[in-house]
């Protein structure tokens, strides 16, 4: 066995292979993959292995199409058969959310040039003559979709790998690794000891105790999982073809052929953890005894809806382990705490997804950064709040509704509340309804009472009427809005200023009290982050970033050393923060201080410390509702004495208490981008109207790609959307994010947020669009049906910035 390489995968599972694979694709050839048994041991061996392209997710849709398109050529490649199987497979909806969301999933099938579309019960049942299509609303055809051979599939990666210089010890268990002080890694093994300078934790049922090996806590959490095969059906049997698979999701089961027989799988509510304390080292192709009653009422539907699985005996029950994040997505991506250690950890679809997660990882370790935003699989988005009863609570759920529909703006209860700050429970006697933000509770907005809870749907739900009463209070009055959820940082010392410059794009301030807006570049020119920093010494500075993606920046941080004297840390936890805005914001707050707040004493753009109802804060002139406002960030024990103080000098002028629901849908009434959303690393500076936030003329963080980037063409242009009043009207649905964007049945674009913008009377969107102009007419895919809008050529609220200068 060598002893260096390039990178040292830990798992011979699908993944892991996988991973090795495409290392290899993308030139690094002088890798290694570590087995503790053999390849496929532990969940690979024993999985479904059944395959979709489509997913919620438009970029792991991109993912999972990949990976169907792959194994044919993988298998040409290597001459090892991967198990293809691809009759297609048959979408069902019983209820009218699940039509809107296959409907959704067709129009985006359009839009990125993949297979799936709807087709009548009688076309249906030509290609499933065993199903009973009673009640189903909706039927929707994939012909790619089936299943694959696990053990073909993991040993055809292994293959390829291999044939391109590889290694691949089966029978190695890695014992340790230590992390040597240059940020390289020694991994130790009974055959001798291996440099690198990369980890990759692949290790499936053992992600937890191999992280652990390193200091590293995952949150994951092992269920037990059944599926059953059939004898054989005689009328599969007189078959000369192979019958499509059935996703039945509302009925909580999947279906597919398994040689003359059906397999039928099942998520159902009674779930099981396994191994809470540890996966036991010594497991590896074992199976949990069958438990059948437990998912009696799952099979009892899926006998409904296809008879002859009831008149057919079991021939075999599977029941195994497999691992689980809190969000039932894998955990991916460099560990920001620990330089040259990459997690890919809980993959729950791992054949539908095997290829593409094993080429996001060749991207970021090879280039530094994937092609896609695939932010929703970062291990960055948990910290180290997601302990274990959280972990528990979570996987739970998601196992329990596996199959349940993710609406949008849903905010699932399970595990909460995690992380408090002390006006929660003012705010939740208030009516607040929460939402969770890096685990911390934040108000989405205020029902008439306490207890009410969100309702769910792709309509407009119990929450849309009381939202537009918020926003048209604040600009016809005023709001405060609870944004202690933003990132805070703070940097001091001597070379604080040089620092703040070498990692932002835009000049920092050289003026105390001055702030600006800048991005922050990623590795391939694209937008990693925007940020508002504001000098408040002559040596200090206040930095604001995006709450959820603060563990995501820390990565970028750490790219630009430190100089020697300088602090550059977080003040999240130690801070809390309100925004006051509206035209009667300045009245309010100058109730409760000495300080001017007149525009030529406080203009926009500036900051003081001010007193505030006696509590001391640092002031800003900025509202991210585009309205007349103030930022105040003040400590975190004095959050309920200021919020108390805002709220009673606001009802005085009709102003209370408005949540981030209706942040978004100021913001969008304003045209203004948020990170995750608009602002993404897949989105160039000129894309997104950023540019002249890039300064050319001095040296920052990966400034040699944005110049190559900038120095082309734009290939979208981020746009504001009005849609068609009628059409909302009819549908009661906005747009929220995702909708495919066509004209004259071209795609062009796709939404990326969206909400009804109350105070200006229209349904509006944010999103991006190639070959199109203000004033052109398109097509948006709300509910998955063509809703006509017509792109604006400036925002319908103060598109002159009058209000926010005033």
């Amino acid at each position: 066995m060598k002893n260096h390489a390039q990178a040292v995968v830990i798992g011979g599972g699908v993944i892991g292979c996988s991973i090795l694979y495409h290392l290899t694709k993308l030139g690094w050839t002088d890798v290694v993959l570590l087995e503790r048994d053999e390849l496929t041991s532990g969940s690979t061996w024993h999985a479904a292995a059944n395959i979709h392209g489509l997913h919620d997710s438009a970029n792991i849709s991109r993912l999972q199409h990949y990976t169907m398109t792959l194994y044919n050529r993988l298998e040409a490649d290597t001459g090892q058969s991967c198990g293809v199987f691809q009759p297609g497979s048959l979408y069902l909806a019983q209820t009218e959310a699940r039509e809107h969301q296959l409907r959704l999933q067709a129009a985006k099938a359009k839009l990125y040039g993949m297979n799936f579309s709807e087709i009548d019960r009688a076309r249906a049942e030509e290609l499933h003559p065993l199903v009973n299509f009673d009640g189903i609303r909706c039927i929707m055809w994939e012909p790619d979709g089936g299943n694959v051979d696990p053990s073909g599939v993991t040993a055809a990666y292994a293959a390829g790998a291999r044939a391109a210089g590889a290694e691949i010890h089966r029978f190695t268990p890695v014992m340790a690794t230590v992390h040597n002080p240059d940020g390289t890694w020694t991994v130790e093994t009974p055959k001798g000891n291996i440099h690198t300078p990369w980890i990759i934790n692949a290790a499936g049922l053992w992600g937890r105790e191999v992280a652990a090996l390193a200091g590293i806590t995952l949150p994951l959490q092992p269920t037990e999982h059944q599926y059953f095969v059939t004898e054989t059906i005689a009328e599969i049997a007189a078959m000369d073809r192979r019958l499509p698979s059935v996703a039945d999701r509302d009925g909580e089961y999947y279906l597919r052929q398994e040689g003359k027989g059906l397999l039928i799988g099942a998520y159902e509510k009674d779930v099981r953890f396994w191994a809470e304390e540890g996966t036991p080292l010594d497991f590896a192709h074992e199976l949990f005894a069958d438990d059948l009653d437990r998912i009696e009422d799952n099979m009892m539907r899926a006998i409904d809806r296809v008879p002859a699985v009831g008149e057919a005996g079991i021939k075999r029950v599977i029941n195994g382990p497999m691992i689980w994040t809190p969000d039932a997505n894998v955990i991916l991506g460099p560990v920001p705490e620990k330089k040259g250690y990459f997690c890919c950890n809980g993959i729950i679809p791992g054949f539908s997804q095997s290829a593409g997660m094993g080429l996001m990882v060749a991207d970021w370790i090879v280039e530094g950064e994937m092609r896609y935003d695939m932010f929703a699989w970062d291990m960055a988005r948990f910290g180290d709040w997601a302990d274990k009863a959280f972990t528990k609570a979570k996987v739970r759920d998601q196992y329990a509704n596996r199959f349940a529909i993710h609406f949008p703006n849903e905010e699932r209860a399970a595990g909460r509340p995690c992380r408090v700050r002390p006006a929660y429970e003012m705010q939740k006697d208030m009516g607040a309804v929460f939402g969770l933000n890096y685990g911390w509770e934040h108000p989405l907005w205020f029902a008439d009472q306490p207890g009410v809870e969100d309702t769910k749907g792709f309509t407009r739900q119990n929450w849309w009427a009381p939202v537009g009463a918020e926003c048209r209070m604040l600009r016809e009055a005023a709001g405060i809005i609870d944004i202690s959820n933003f990132a805070k940082y703070r940097c001091a010392g001597a070379g604080a200023e040089d620092w703040l410059n070498a990692v932002f794009a835009n000049r920092i301030p050289r003026e105390v009290g001055r702030s600006c807006l800048t991005p922050l570049i990623s590795v391939r020119g694209g937008i990693a982050g925007d940020f508002t920093v504001t000098r408040t010494g002559a040596e200090e500075f206040h930095v604001i970033g995006s709450g959820m993606a603060e563990r995501y920046h820390a990565r970028f941080f750490n790219m630009v050393p430190l100089p020697e004297g300088t602090v550059f840390e977080s003040r999240t936890e130690a801070m809390c923060g309100f925004n006051v805005a509206g035209p009667k914001s300045r009245e309010i707050l100058q109730r409760l201080t000495n300080a001017s707040l007149a525009t030529a004493d406080f203009p926009f753009m500036r900051s003081q410390r001010i007193e505030l109802g006696g509590v001391d804060c640092l002031a800003l002139r900025v509202s991210f509702t585009g309205d007349l406002g103030w930022e105040l960030h003040c400590a975190v024990e004095d959050q309920v004495q200021l919020y108390t103080a805002l709220l009673e000098a606001g009802r005085a002028c009709g102003a209370g208490p408005v949540g981030s629901r209706a942040l978004m849908s100021l913001r969008i009434e304003k045209g203004y981008g948020s990170w995750s959303r608009e602002y993404s690393p897949e989105y160039w500076p000129q894309e997104v109207g950023l540019a002249p936030l890039v300064k050319m003329d001095k040296d920052f963080l990966h400034k040699d790609a944005v110049t190559a980037v900038m120095q082309k063409d734009a290939r979208e242009a981020l746009v504001l959307l009005h849609l068609d009043e009628a059409d909302t009207a009819a549908s009661n649905a906005d747009a929220t994010g995702g909708e495919p964007i066509f004209r004259d049945g071209t795609g062009i674009g796709r939404v990326t947020s969206g909400a009804y913008g109350y105070s200006v009377g229209m349904s509006l969107a944010l999103g991006y669009v190639k070959g199109a102009k203000p004033g052109d007419a398109v097509e948006v895919m709300v509910l998955g049906r063509p809703h006509k809008a017509v792109i604006l050529g400036e925002p319908p609220f103060d598109p002159k910035g009058a209000k926010l200068r005033g």
